[in-house]
């Protein structure tokens, strides 16, 4: 049979045509990041607005160029390994794991070839996550807010607020090893005469024991430790706090917007917007072993003047001129 060459030529022309049309048509797949939360997502959507800002800064915007798969905990812990493992079957193309230690740990324990970036408030090469700081090798990288160490200034802080105190409870986590350091806290305490009285606070403990107990005691405040747990707690914390009139000095100055006397610590927004930042620059193709533990380097003291008023404290003008949050 014979064929009319221009028709056929044609009509090849229009079925590539036609496949181009539809390739074009087909959306190109986004790189997909898993973001995994020891916490519930009500208390931690400031944070996770964090993370999308830093992937903005190195060019990646949520349900544009990337897509991101949450999984929230809702502070049951014993969930993290099975939620680290339904990323992994997914697959993704990297963890983001938020909340503590913890998060970091059941994701590494799933998987070693996915790249893994972590936020921590510890020390990520005595947590088993990476081999070094500078080089950490393997799939793992993140930012540690490196909490341990300020034990000094949160202590000098109430003293400042109350030269007289003499006592000062400690609130913790025992499942957390990196919530407080003992040892660092006491030396800190001995050097400017403080006697640290130690409860550990679980969800079988609950928290108004732990409070009566260092009423009973006579503390003269509360430390609240670094903690994912105790932080998910922190509207109790705050109300048991005024309900016994005990100035209370937190790491995170989540616990002073909601009503606490002052905080100290590292910035946890700025942690998650480090972590948004190294997971677009490993989508961009830089390998997570080669990128070193940032150390978060961003400090907040936050005082609300509103409880200080209710406890009459008398703030001095100095700490308020160095606050960088006032909250009224």
């Amino acid at each position: 049979m014979a064929i009319d060459r221009r028709n056929f030529i044609a009509g090849l022309s229009g079925t590539a045509l036609a496949w181009s049309k539809t390739a074009a048509a087909q959306p190109t797949a986004l790189p997909v990041i898993g973001f995994i939360n020891s916490t519930a997502p009500d208390q931690s959507l400031h944070r996770a607005s964090a993370f999308r800002q830093g992937l903005g800064e190195v060019g990646f915007i949520d349900r544009r160029n990337v897509s991101i798969e949450y999984r929230w905990a809702e502070n049951q812990v014993d969930r993290l390994p099975r939620m680290a493992a339904d990323l992994v079957r997914r697959p993704v193309d990297l963890i983001a794991t938020t909340g503590g230690t913890i998060s970091a740990r059941a994701v590494k324990q799933a998987t070693s070839t996915i790249p893994v970036v972590f936020e921590i408030g510890g020390d990520p090469i005595a947590a088993g996550l990476v081999s070094g700081l500078d080089h950490p090798g393997g799939n793992v990288t993140g930012v540690s807010l490196n909490a341990v160490d300020l034990a000094p200034k949160q202590l000098g802080l109430l003293r400042e607020l109350n030269p007289k105190a003499t006592k000062l409870g400690v609130l913790i986590n025992p499942d957390n090893p990196n919530s407080v350091t003992q040892g660092r806290f006491e030396a800190a305490a001995r050097a400017i005469g403080l006697q640290l009285l130690f409860l550990n606070v679980t969800n079988e403990t609950g928290f108004d024991a732990p409070f009566l107990a260092l009423v009973q005691q006579r503390a003269d405040a509360i430390l609240v430790g670094n903690d994912p747990f105790l932080i998910n707690w922190r509207d109790k914390i705050v109300a048991l706090a005024a309900h016994h009139r005990m100035p209370t000095i937190f790491a995170y100055s989540d616990y002073v917007a909601a009503g606490g006397l002052i905080s100290y610590g590292a910035s946890i927004p700025d942690a998650y917007r480090q972590v948004g930042v190294y997971a677009g620059r490993i989508l961009k193709g830089e390998k997570p072993g080669e990128l070193p533990v940032s150390i978060s380097n961003k400090f907040e003291l936050a005082i609300n003047i509103t409880t200080a008023r209710t406890l009459r404290l008398e703030l001095p003008a100095a700490m308020l001129a160095r606050a960088d949050k006032v909250i009224e």
